[in-house]
């Protein structure tokens, strides 16, 4: 019995420690003032962009913070707001998984890619932290 009872306290402890941090941290444009951003190992990244490909722009994975996130996949483009309607803007989602502690950089930029002298239109530069 005596067991039993030491056994509730515990789980409980485990259950509060696992609530302070969520599973997935989500990320926007407009949210780069979060930066750094600092990730617990195991949790996962998704990071949204406003995006248009009719006009030629593209948003260019340039740094992928690889020593600390692991891509859960490639780009994917959707149209929320206006689905079907050619030429509108959307946005550009990408899922990450922070799997090994420590330091990184996420950086993309927005641009044509055969606008190679071209600065960038925008870009998005975020320092990661995974503990």
């Amino acid at each position: 019995m005596t067991a039993a009872r030491l056994l509730l306290p515990i789980g409980l402890a485990l259950l509060a420690g696992c609530a302070q941090h969520s599973a997935t941290v989500s990320l926007q444009e407009d949210q780069q003032s979060k930066c750094p951003l600092q990730l617990h190992d195991g949790q996962t990244l998704v990071l949204s962009l406003p995006s248009n490909p009719t006009t030629g722009y593209r948003w260019e994975l340039k740094d992928a913070a690889s020593q600390v996130l692991r891509s859960l996949g490639p780009e994917v483009y959707s149209n929320p707001e206006d689905v079907g309607l050619v030429g509108g803007a959307g946005l550009s989602t990408w899922r990450f998984f922070a799997n090994i502690p420590g330091d990184g950089r996420l950086l993309l930029v927005y641009q044509r890619p055969w606008e190679a002298d071209v600065a960038p239109a925008k870009s998005f530069d975020c320092a990661i932290s995974v503990k």
